[in-house]
């Protein structure tokens, strides 16, 4: 049993900008012969509240308003960290060595092969059977002039998973004035190696009480990655013109959803410079009124429509199912370090892998 207001450790953060910001840490769960996991909650002067957990860099909850001032969450997940110990489908955690399938488990680096977990049939996904989202990671809080929040840290062991290189990883989680959740990633290897990290939050703009169909969606994007039948890129970039998977106006998800066989999850090409965050996505609720923009550096964003997800039980009782939420997961293209032409996924030693991502929040 653990009680999760035991060792309650609350920090009052005070900056000249963000006054009113806190950062709360109780502890989560246990994990079985580990330390605690611990679950770090953010709240703004808005009344939006960021949970994130150091146990797979979970974002647990977005308590976001709607337009009447009613706070819902906007994210799927559970009440505590059995939930996540169960298998279920990379609810809110951070995913990594690499987002996204690689075709058969393997790839050539710098003339070697290297195996890697083959965790989806033949191919591997998501980093593999114990991947950045199945880890404790080293959390401490933080607050400055732009938010306050949580930096988790965690070190990957040479061929863990299969992966080369020693590498470092750091993951910043702010929440600011702006009603932005900001997550900032930084990597550095002591040997060549692939990465390619993203968040897995399954978002709900309703608070869960009804599938997306009614959820307007906005995708900055003219292409996309052709896949094969087990979803593996083939290689080719195609156009979204005059096809259900066109967002580049905005339209119903629900319209079109049943057009494409088992639903969307699809890696749409971005065109930015990987400097700036650019304009990804935008998801607009119009009963709650409830908006939410994703900006990115990142080449691609999957959009997901959760076409797996059943047979789940989650926060407050809430049965999962299928097309119960989207997931926007920014990232590079799935498949990379098997395709010659596809933006680079190789992090070499002295070089720093960055990204940032960015979910802004607002009403109609």
């Amino acid at each position: 049993m653990y009680n999760y207001f035991s060792k309650l450790l609350f920090l009052s953060l005070y900056s000249p900008t963000i006054k009113s910001m806190k950062v709360i840490r109780e502890i989560f769960g246990n994990l079985p012969g580990k330390a605690d996991a611990s679950l770090y909650t953010i709240t703004n002067s808005n009344d939006v509240t960021l949970k994130v957990s150091d146990y797979g860099g979970i974002i647990q909850s977005i308590l976001v308003p709607d337009k009447n001032g009613k706070p819902g969450d906007v994210v799927l997940g559970f009440d505590n960290l059995e939930g996540y110990l169960q298998d279920q489908p990379y609810i809110g955690t951070l995913v990594g060595r690499y987002a996204g399938r690689i075709a058969k488990g393997s790839f050539v680096l710098d003339g070697t092969e290297y195996n890697l977990a083959r965790n989806h049939g033949q191919n591997h996904i998501h980093g593999g059977i114990v991947g950045f989202d199945k880890v404790l990671w080293q959390a401490s809080e933080f607050a400055n002039k732009k938010g306050a929040g949580v930096t988790l840290k965690y070190i990957s062991h040479d061929m863990e998973e299969g992966y080369p290189g020693f590498l470092r990883v750091s993951v910043s989680y702010t929440l600011d004035d702006e009603n932005q959740v900001c997550l900032d990633y930084q990597a550095s290897t002591d040997k060549a190696t692939h990465l390619n990290l993203t968040n897995h939050a399954y978002f709900n703009l309703n608070g869960a009480a009804a599938e997306i169909y009614d959820h307007e969606l906005m995708i900055a994007s003219s292409a996309y990655v052709v896949t094969d039948h087990d979803l593996i890129p083939t290689g080719e970039i195609g156009s979204v013109e005059g096809s259900p998977l066109d967002f580049r106006v905005p339209k119903l998800i629900g319209k079109d959803i049943h057009e494409v066989e088992g639903g969307f999850d699809h890696c749409y090409v971005l065109e930015g410079d990987g400097k700036e965050p650019l304009l990804a996505a935008r998801v607009v609720h119009q009963e709650s009124g409830r908006v939410m923009e994703t900006y990115t550096t990142e080449p691609g964003v999957q959009f997901y429509s959760s076409n797996f997800l059943a047979g789940i039980t989650g926060r407050g009782g809430i049965p999962y199912r299928k097309h119960l939420a989207l997931c926007l997961e920014t990232q590079h293209y799935p498949n990379s370090p098997n395709i010659p032409g596809f933006p680079l996924t190789i992090l070499r030693p002295g070089k720093t892998y960055n990204q940032r991502t960015i979910y802004k929040f607002t009403t109609l």
